[in-house]
């Protein structure tokens, strides 16, 4: 989990951003680590060289696009020691010579470094400033003190550096010395970093670059040379490199064996399987013909991530292997201006949600057969949050108790399964859809501007004899071509165990899904007036928000206008397997649903899953919006709550 924080000007923070650390448990070869290495750090940074030909060039129309290139260079410099070292300038004469885990850098003298250096210097003095003069001279100085001192060329690094032993076993080899070390020597503390505080968000972002490539160099870089092991007296100083944790020394060592010690891949190395259409279709359930029981919904209750993420605060956090975007380019390409996180934890949020839902629907817990919670983004397995929910209410026992991962199609899995419940249990099935992102989204900017965390809840009983049906129709799928099934992971090795989104494999299963849904609506007739299709009778959409534009787009393509479809994204980005049913309760109160009105709810993501439910909502269901308090005391619990605070996170970064 890569949690945010609260920094002292009670702005969001995401470390994960800024600090380059790799979980190094998921990588198992160097072949894999480089790879990460390659997408993350060097796909985006310009070299030396790159940047020496857009000075001589005149490519660079300010000041703020010359520092965005230097930083962004400075990190592929230090990609792999960051990643996976501390520096310890360190008394020649101290450094232990036969140890495996202490390792000493063999670097090559940078080419053309005067020119190059003299280029960058000049170019800053002759460029305009883009925003604030002030700010962009302060990370210059920082950025172009480290750029001015880099002594060796960063290409052909190694991402295993040799160890003491291995390097005085190559005469030539050169690597860092100087003749003395202040101990004391500057740094930033993480609360510098974290607490850092412009106008102007772009610059923010970049004052924490240069702040954490500042602190990779806690020397004084103009008295550093390069020398051989011959050439270094034994009270110079020398920069050992000590790996930053056991699972990097781990990793080192696995690497070394030349192959790897985890368990296989099942199907890694198989090639696509053809998808095959099902022999006959599944049809829709028509709810009234195929249950005696028949659904009423009691309560909507929704319980929102009590921290606003707007774009700004996106920008503010920019990562170094993101390219330029800014608030509103994040606006036009999703649709989101804003999206919601929470430092609970989303158990949490479920009991809150179910709690608020019960109330309004005036159930006791004792009454309720069995509970339901749709999430893809729980942080615990044994027990359910489903379970945990139920032990939290006092319910001694339910019929079932059980989490459902179906992505963003969770609310119509959910109601589905809670309308089979009550054929069983001829009681109350309390339905809870829950997601919690903020902590899993790592560096990937696709997943930070999409996701945010929230949770509903939804009172699902018997209805009464003559009561109309709220529940009409329910369809659900699963499946499809690999890659469409595969289009959102989480945990994702190859992405640090982020959650990772491949955009033309999404949209291209909402295209089928919302296709394929079109179809059977026009298909089936109205329940209640055979004479017309059951799209005709639907008086709003209410899709899954995943991205506002694209599904506006689909929706166009498949004759809908956008008038038939209700939009929350803006101010609650995507919460997956709540968003449908959090959107419900904001189409009420933005008066989208006034009365009782027959909705068509279509849910389409990762797995690839997909469904819809055609229900009629009442606006007398929905409850007052549940408000949490930002800094309100959280009760312990069995799985470790977020850090929120600057001295929590520097406990989970290790200082």
């Amino acid at each position: 989990m890569k949690p945010f924080v609260i920094n002292r000007h009670g702005r969001l923070v995401f470390p994960a951003n800024v600090f380059g650390e790799l979980d190094f448990t998921v990588l198992d070869t160097l072949e894999q680590f480089t790879a990460v290495i390659e997408r993350d750090f060097e796909a985006k940074a310009p070299t030396g060289t790159d940047i020496l030909h857009r000075v001589e060039n005149g490519s660079y129309p300010s000041r703020f696009e010359l520092l965005r290139d230097l930083g962004q260079n400075l990190f592929w410099v230090n990609r792999y020691s960051m990643t996976m070292f501390d520096k310890r300038p360190t008394r020649w004469r101290d450094v232990p010579r036969h140890r495996d885990d202490v390792f000493l850098p063999v670097l090559t003298p940078w080419e053309d470094r005067e020119r190059k250096v003299a280029a960058v210097e000049r170019a800053y003095q002759e460029l305009p400033p883009r925003w604030a003069a002030e700010t962009e001279d302060r990370v210059f100085a920082l950025l172009f003190d480290v750029f001015r001192h880099k002594l060796h060329h960063a290409t052909e690094l190694p991402a295993i550096k040799p160890t003491v032993a291995e390097f005085l076993a190559q005469p030539d080899a050169l690597t860092f010395v100087m003749p003395d070390h202040d101990p004391d020597h500057h740094v930033f503390a993480m609360d510098e970093i974290l607490d850092a505080d412009e106008e102007v968000p772009e610059l923010e972002a970049l004052t924490r670059w240069a702040m954490v490539l500042h602190n990779q160099y806690p020397w004084d870089g103009s008295r550093t040379t390069l020398r051989r092991a011959a050439d270094i007296g034994p009270d110079d100083f020398v920069v050992t490199f000590h790996p930053r944790d056991r699972d990097v020394m781990a990793f080192i060592e696995r690497a070394k064996q030349a192959h790897p010690s985890g368990p296989a891949v099942v199907g890694a190395s198989r090639a696509p399987v053809e998808p095959m259409a099902p022999r006959t279709p599944y049809p829709p359930v028509r709810v009234r013909e195929a249950f005696a029981v028949r659904p009423a919904l009691e309560a909507l209750a929704v319980v929102r991530g009590e921290h606003v993420c707007d774009n700004v605060d996106v920008i503010r956090n920019t990562s170094f292997s993101w390219s330029p975007m800014s608030a509103e380019e994040i606006a036009r390409k999703t649709g989101i201006r804003e999206r919601r996180y929470s430092a609970r934890d989303p158990h949490q949020l479920a009991l809150e949600a179910a709690g608020a839902a019960l109330a309004k629907s005036g159930r006791t817990p004792d009454e309720i057969g069995a509970v339901l919670v749709s999430t893809c983004t729980s942080n615990r397995q044994i027990p359910s949050i489903a379970c945990w929910v139920s032990g939290e209410l006092g319910l001694a026992q339910t019929h079932t108790s059980m989490d459902l991962v179906a992505a963003c199609a969770g609310l119509p899995y959910g109601l589905a399964e809670a309308v089979r419940q009550l054929q069983e249990v001829d009681r109350p099935v309390l339905l809870v859809c829950v997601e919690k992102f903020s902590d899993k989204i790592g560096s990937a900017r696709t997943s930070r501007m999409i996701f945010g965390d929230g949770a509903a809840a939804m009172v699902v009983a018997p209805a009464a004899p003559g009561v109309p049906v709220d529940v009409e129709v329910l369809q659900t799928y699963a499946s499809g071509p690999a890659s469409e099934v595969n289009s959102i992971i989480w945990p994702n090795p190859e992405f640090d165990n982020d959650i990772t989104v491949y955009g033309p494999e999404v949209k291209s299963l909402v295209r089928r899904y919302l296709d394929q849904m079109l179809g059977e609506l026009s298909e089936q007739t109205d329940p209640d007036d055979p004479g017309r299709s059951l799209l005709e009778s639907i008086e709003l959409i209410v899709p899954h928000q995943a991205n506002k534009t694209m599904i506006l787009d689909l929706a166009a393509k498949a004759g809908l206008s956008a008038d038939q479809l209700y939009f929350d994204i803006e101010s609650m980005g995507n919460v997956s397997a709540a968003s449908i049913p959090i959107a419900i309760h904001d189409a009420v109160r933005d008066g989208a649903i006034d009365h009782p009105m027959r909705i068509f709810e279509p849910g389409f993501g990762a797995g690839a899953v997909g469904g819809y439910a055609v229900v009629r909502i009442d606006p007398a269901i929905v409850a007052d919006e549940v408000v949490l308090d930002p800094v309100e005391t959280l009760p312990t619990a069995p799985a470790q709550r977020a850090p929120t605070t600057i001295d929590d996170v520097r406990v989970a970064f290790g200082e």
